[in-house]
């Protein structure tokens, strides 16, 4: 309920109640401001336009999928060589199915675990967000667009895992040359690169905040 401006609230209770506050009113108690209709419009806008990224990401990330499926499909393989982007190896293409999370992580595990960590848990992980995302005021615009981000990401992958039980269409490799121990990072696809990208930008929009923060503190 908003705040009116006096303050008060009107009290209906019964008579015996209302002997104590004169005009049968209660004292004057914390409530929401009530806000203009043309800023609730604009608060809503600045809420649900974010989520024009979620859409984008999952749009794309399986669009892309079904276009190496149907162009490029494994028939039997267990992976397909697509293209070498600059010709040396650097940036390649494969049609590669991952039945594990983002970047193989997991593949080892025994498949009656795979349903609930790489599908439930995600899940939980998503709505967790989406919920926190309308709960909290603290995210700044591009921390809210990095948060719709990541879920769309999140969806991308999700869905994969249920309607293709071959698996997680990944389809980018890149060569490390050795770093971190690895000559190439582990196939990924769109919606790895959203959640890791926004993940990121989330992360260092946070780092830069809280630094902010103390320096108006100290001065």
């Amino acid at each position: 309920m908003c705040r009116s401006r006096s303050g008060t609230k009107d009290f209906a209770g019964p008579p015996a109640y209302k002997a104590g506050y004169p005009s049968g009113r209660l004292p004057a108690f914390p409530a929401p401001p009530c806000l203009p209709p043309e800023e609730e419009n604009s608060l809503n806008k600045k809420l649900l336009l974010p989520f024009s990224l979620t859409a984008f990401v999952i749009i794309l990330d399986q669009a892309v999928k079904q276009f190496i499926v149907t162009k490029w499909p494994l028939e039997g393989r267990q992976g397909r060589f697509i293209a070498d982007i600059f010709g040396n190896g650097f940036l390649e293409i494969y049609h590669v199915r991952n039945k594990a999370i983002a970047f193989s992580l997991g593949r080892n595990l025994p498949d009656s675990l795979r349903p609930v960590l790489f599908i439930l848990v995600p899940l939980a992980v998503i709505i967790f967000l989406i919920w926190y995302y309308f709960k909290s005021d603290e995210f700044s615009t591009l921390q809210r667009w990095a948060v719709a981000g990541i879920i769309g990401g999140g969806i991308g992958n999700i869905a994969d895992r249920i309607f293709r039980p071959d698996g997680v269409v990944d389809f980018v490799s890149i060569a490390l040359y050795g770093l971190l121990g690895m000559d190439r990072w582990p196939t990924f696809n769109v919606a790895d690169s959203s959640v890791v990208a926004c993940c990121g930008i989330l992360l260092i929009s946070m780092i830069f905040a809280k630094r902010t923060q103390k320096l108006e503190v100290s001065s």
